[in-house]
């Protein structure tokens, strides 16, 4: 097992990882702009936490640096990057409180910087395959994470991302729907994407915390409805994490005797 640093990107609800140990705040600086992150060990393994919406949850969904946060993590060495994602579900089978291994995605955002191959150069016009976004080796570890510390989570979903800040409207739920997508987000594409084009191994869990514009109409969306599941969503989500990191610590050991 590798001892590479694991990379945890997250947003609402998760300022931190109170389980990481010889904790260090930094600010890095990357070709993109700077990226405040914090650096750990979490069951004696190197991880590298970042929130996406900054310290103090104070960067909306659409101006997220996805460029710096994601060249951030690869400068420092991280090859594998476990993401969380807050969503509505569009997918009327999905209860608030529902966890969702997603494995695909819909990109319906406007002028977000989505690549790294953005200028003409001696190498030419770069095409990356998105076939397997999600890699499907960090994805199973996410799954039999969760299925050692007793938490359901779905099998496959794809995440539509719109940019926010506000809320979708129930057309652009329907027109998603139609698409294939099961969830909704505004921060998990160009991430995932650019993830990619760096050569990471990506994997994302998303924590479903409302039925989606239109999906059930007698139930409007609040922030109070979002903010009561959050408050027992996100520690099933960190139990899976601790789950995932204490296995890999495990073979890490196995790896050295």
């Amino acid at each position: 097992m590798s001892r590479q640093p694991l990379g945890v990107v997250a947003g609402t609800g998760f300022a931190s990882i109170d389980a990481l140990d010889e904790v260090v705040h930094e600010r890095v600086r990357t070709a993109y702009g700077e990226v405040a992150l914090t650096r750990g060990t979490w069951h004696g393994l190197p991880v590298v936490f970042v929130p996406r919406h900054g310290v103090g949850h104070v960067v909306p969904p659409h101006r997220i640096d996805h460029r710096a946060l994601i060249r951030a993590l690869a400068d420092l060495e991280v090859r594998d990057v476990v993401a969380v994602n807050v969503t509505g579900g569009i997918d009327p089978d999905l209860e608030p409180g529902d966890l969702v291994c997603v494995d695909d995605f819909l990109d319906l955002t406007r002028g977000r910087e989505t690549t790294f191959f953005e200028n003409e150069g001696a190498g030419g016009v770069v095409h990356t395959d998105m076939t397997h976004a999600y890699h499907p080796v960090l994805r199973r570890e996410l799954l039999d994470a969760a299925g050692a510390a007793g938490e359901t989570v779905v099998d496959g979903g794809v995440y539509a991302c719109f940019d926010g800040p506000r809320f979708e409207s129930p057309a652009e739920i329907r027109l998603a729907a139609l698409a294939g997508g099961t969830v909704v987000g505004m921060t998990g594409v160009p991430e995932v994407t650019l993830a990619v084009e760096a050569g990471l191994r990506y994997a994302a869990i998303s924590l479903v915390v409302n039925p989606a514009a239109g999906v059930r109409p007698e139930e409007p969306i609040t922030m109070e409805e979002i903010e009561a599941v959050m408050g027992t969503g996100v520690p099933r989500v960190l139990a899976v994490l601790d789950e995932l990191v204490h296995t890999r610590a495990v073979l890490a050991v196995e790896d050295d005797a």
